[in-house]
């Protein structure tokens, strides 16, 4: 199906923006193997600075193990891309969004074993407080490319704000630390701390403890993923759902299917370097991109997994990850369904306020999480 003329401009400004950041990051790094560069795209020039730059990455992760109070600061390249993208955020919501509705919220930070505390928002399906009996929740966590982000995005905490609403269930967004500061398994660990926090909880909170779920979009799609099997591999409390949305599954980039990209006129190796990137920002070395909690589609097994909805779009290269899990998993035994939106992009839930295929979107995860009602 043709790409919607509603994604025409941002196809051409998008075009613009990957090559000229390929052509910036040949001019940083042409000689060096992309194994060899530190996360920070352009910080160094020579490998005795990017030998540095792994030893200072290294001793801010020890530092966190002992003392997680104290979170390592971004570069001032890293920062000032944050707060480009948390900018616009605020402006795609304005212009092509929904509003949040007025829900009921509380915040909490929860401890996590040798990593830093995460902070939770639990966003209920009512307005002057908590519900008068137990509900439902599903534990959310956001997309970014694990490096930008976080539960006060804007278009973020819209969608917790009516996905509360319109399911009736409390949504619990978790502001996990970003990478390359926290890299894996950071935001694994305290996605998993939450969730048995939660549970353990769940008669403080008004939570129905029976009936949790995880949900992530994009590299929050990957964390719920491995959150679900962390979960399991430790006996951790029954899951309900698992519903992904353009999640990436493997960083090893087994599954990645170009052919998405090159319907749009964005050459492949552009794409390529720019999934490169993100995963050398996550992982400390390529190869833990075959751990399985890294890449949840390279466990062993999937087995005991719990019912899964995953929704991916024609025009996303991740749409071969979401396709391939969605396989992986029913061989597995599991219940799992997946859905692709034809004529969108990666990005399509965002776009609620000018995109039918956004509504229907958000409307298909509404009824995912229902599901969490039976």
């Amino acid at each position: 199906m043709p790409l919607d003329p509603f994604f025409a401009d941002r196809l051409q400004r998008q075009r613009r923006y990957m090559i000229t950041q390929a052509l910036e990051g040949l001019k940083r790094q042409l000689g060096w193997p992309w194994f060899m560069r530190p996360a920070e795209e352009g910080a160094v020039k020579t490998a005795p600075a990017a030998e540095k730059g792994r030893a200072r990455a290294a001793a801010q992760a020890e530092v966190a193990r002992k003392a997680v109070e104290h979170r390592p600061r971004p570069s001032k390249r890293r920062a000032e891309h944050r707060r480009i993208a948390l900018s616009w955020d605020r402006e795609e919501l304005r212009k092509v969004g929904t509003p949040g509705p007025r829900v009921h919220t509380v915040e909490h930070v929860v401890p996590v074993p040798g990593q830093p505390d995460v902070r939770l928002r639990i966003y209920y399906p009512t307005i002057g407080g908590r519900p008068d009996e137990p509900v439902p929740a599903a534990l959310a966590f956001f997309g970014g490319a694990f490096r930008i982000g976080g539960i006060d995005y804007p278009t973020t905490d819209a969608a917790n704000r009516r996905r509360a609403a319109d399911a009736g269930v409390a949504m619990i967004a978790v502001d996990y630390a970003l990478a390359p500061e926290y890299p894996y398994p950071t935001p694994v660990e305290q996605g998993q701390a939450a969730l048995e926090w939660v549970v353990a909880h769940a008669d403080d909170l008004g939570i129905d403890a029976g009936r949790v779920g995880v949900a992530g979009n994009s590299a929050g799609g990957n964390i719920a993923a491995a959150v679900a099997l962390v979960n399991r591999d430790r006996s951790g409390p029954p899951l309900r759902l698992q519903l992904l949305e353009v999640p990436v599954v493997d960083l090893t980039g087994r599954h990645i299917d170009l052919r998405a990209t090159r319907a749009l006129g964005i050459p492949s190796f552009i794409v390529a370097r720019e999934l490169r990137s993100v995963a050398r920002t996550y992982l400390r070395h390529r190869r833990q991109a075959r751990e399985p909690y890294a890449s949840p589609i390279r466990t062993e097994s999937l087995a005991g997994l719990p019912p899964t909805v995953i929704l991916t779009a024609q025009y996303d290269p991740l749409r071969g990850d979401g396709e391939a899990y969605g396989a992986a998993l029913r061989e597995a035994g599991v219940d799992a369904s997946v859905v692709q939106y034809l004529g969108v992009t990666h990005d399509t839930s965002i776009f609620t306020g000018v995109l039918a295929s956004a509504r229907r979107w958000h409307a298909d995860v509404v009824a995912a999480l229902r599901q969490l009602h039976d």
